[in-house]
């Protein structure tokens, strides 16, 4: 199950890829998929085992969560501290200076 939906998002996330860039004012876009993988598949192995009867959907992964570590809705230290999410995060390949990609090792938390 986790292989299937893992590769469903990959399908998807090369969709993504595809469309055009957005212009002004937008300047960076972070797609935590492509540099976020490891923890992110980790995550997908470890709870999408079996099916389930919830679907969590969000329109943009906040700075201090799934931008941080791959995984939806998560900060970094629930992420590594309690799902025990494991991965390498790399830098994405336009970085916001106000907005950098620490990985399961950012201290910040999200707001919401």
């Amino acid at each position: 199950l986790a292989g299937r939906f893992l590769r469903l998002e990959r399908e998807q996330n090369a969709l993504l890829r595809a469309l055009p860039p957005f212009g002004e004012p937008v300047s960076h876009v972070y797609h935590p998929l492509d540099y976020a993988w490891e923890p992110h598949c980790d995550f997908v192995r470890r709870y999408c085992r079996t099916p389930k009867r919830v679907l969590f959907l969000g329109m943009n992964p906040g700075p201090f969560g799934m931008a941080q570590t791959g995984v939806p809705f998560g900060e970094a230290w629930h992420v590594r501290e309690w799902l025990r999410v494991v991965g390498g995060v790399k830098k994405p390949p336009l970085e916001h200076p106000k907005r950098p990609v620490l990985g399961l090792s950012c201290q910040r938390a999200e707001v919401s």
